[in-house]
């Protein structure tokens, strides 16, 4: 396959007239210079770094108040009222429709950190990994790149205490998350760029004796929750001794392969310190501002070096250009300033890069450029829309975030995958009607 752009976001910046060509899902060719017939502007795809799918169902329906102040706490506890309604086949559904809307996003690939393991009640399926085999049905239709994160969740508290309700769908003994992890591997395993990684849930959900194991679980990815809330960082420091990040950048042996998701309430020394690992930071920013989580400290992340990338974790609007957009605005409405996440680069080349890089890292997936020996993941951009009209380079990536519309992407490639075309999935109207009929189903468990 091979194909042209007018211009093109390579590593060391802009070019003009580049040829591309594919072969086996990966770039084997990078030359500017070469004009030709294709596309206004091709830049890398980035990687949705932190999603739970089956959440895309549940969209709009927990805006209500309830009695006293709403929260992330009261929140979960409707989505665990959703969890008793949901079948191995809605599940699919659900999946598949959150990630067609992920690749006519710009989305190229997904990191599901897939706890919805058990049947309603506990227990497990005959088969331990039957609801990880949805996922992958779900990536295998819509031809979305695929970093699948069985979770392991082990209690309900940093205490101790037993799992109730909705949490028993999640629950595992480390015996029988084993058993799962595996045969998550099974179902994978005719995915040509499938990884497969681990994700202890978070400090409160999984025991220490446990997350000292994690590491050695697998070679692919590791990603967790931390320090998302101000209660979960209270409850770890008076049980623990100490903040969240703090233990873990003690504890645990942080490095590039992992990817600490959200990290809303850091100190700066916890800022600097978590940067110094290597980890990857994963920002929901529409997910963290729909449940009142906190404002990520981008200028001391930045200043520190550290690497992060985004995800659209509840799937409550699945936006990659809106994630990015919003992650700048709460830095301005926090600090007071305007293009507080730019460098020598205008602040939506820096937010493209980031996410871009480190969705990539965080996925296990190269890194998240076009260049010879990556994957193709690839997005193209309608130049000429008229929010875009006459932009080029730096400017045109500023317009995309912060002046654009939904609808901006025109085609996708993942791993040479050709799944938006016209601004369209391929696999669309399939898809919809299926998701159609699951939400018929469900639209009443709320």
């Amino acid at each position: 396959m091979i194909l042209h752009a007018t211009s093109a976001l390579l590593p060391d910046g802009w070019a003009r007239d580049v040829r591309i060509r594919v072969e086996g899902g990966r770039i084997a060719e990078v030359t500017a210079g070469v004009p030709g017939q294709g596309h206004g502007v091709l830049l890398p795809a980035p990687v949705n770094l932190h999603s739970h799918t089956f959440q895309r169902a549940m969209a709009g329906l927990t805006e209500g108040r309830t009695a006293g102040q709403d929260s992330f706490w009261t929140w979960r506890a409707l989505m665990y009222r959703f969890l008793d309604r949901l079948s191995p086949e809605d599940m699919q559904a659900i999946a598949a429709q959150a990630m067609v809307e992920m690749a006519e996003a710009g989305f190229s690939a997904v990191c599901e950190f897939h706890y919805l393991h058990h049947p309603v009640g506990g227990g497990t399926h005959a088969d331990p990994a039957e609801m990880s085999a949805r996922i992958a049905e779900a990536a295998r239709e819509t031809g979305l790149g695929l970093t699948h994160l069985p979770v392991i969740y082990e209690q309900g508290g940093v205490d101790g205490r037993a799992l109730t309700g909705g949490q028993l769908r999640f629950g595992s003994s480390p015996e029988v998350f084993a058993a799962l992890l595996e045969g998550a591997g099974r179902a994978l395993s005719d995915l040509p760029d499938v990884v497969l990684g681990v994700a202890p849930h978070s400090l409160r959900a999984v025991r220490r004796e446990t997350l000292a194991r994690v590491a050695g679980m697998t070679q692919g990815p590791i990603h967790m929750h931390i320090a998302e809330q101000v209660a979960e960082v209270e409850e770890v420091r008076t049980a623990w001794g100490a903040r969240p990040v703090e233990w873990a950048c003690a504890n645990l042996p942080l490095d590039a392969r992992w990817c600490m998701i959200h990290a809303t309430q850091m100190t700066p020394a916890e800022t600097a310190a978590l940067a110094r690992t290597g980890a990857v930071t994963g920002l929901c920013p529409i997910t963290e501002a729909n449940l009142g989580d906190g404002i990520f400290d981008g200028p001391g992340w930045l200043a520190a070096c550290g690497i992060f990338g985004v995800g659209t974790d509840s799937n409550v609007r699945i936006s990659l250009a809106e994630e990015l957009r919003l992650l700048e605005y709460s830095q301005r409405l926090g600090h007071r300033a305007r293009a507080v996440m730019a460098d020598e680069r205008s602040t939506g080349r820096l937010l493209w890069d980031q996410a871009a890089r480190g969705g990539a890292q965080a996925a296990g997936r190269g890194r998240g450029v076009i260049a010879v020996g990556e994957w193709a993941d690839l997005v193209a951009l309608d130049t000429g829309d008229l929010r875009l009209e006459g932009l080029e380079g730096d400017r045109l990536l500023d317009a995309v975030i912060f002046a654009g519309r939904d609808g901006l992407v025109t085609d996708l490639w993942s791993a040479g995958r050709h799944v938006v075309r016209g601004g369209h999935h391929i696999a669309r109207e399939a898809v919809a009607q299926r998701f159609r009929a699951t939400m018929r189903r469900l639209r009443d468990a709320l």
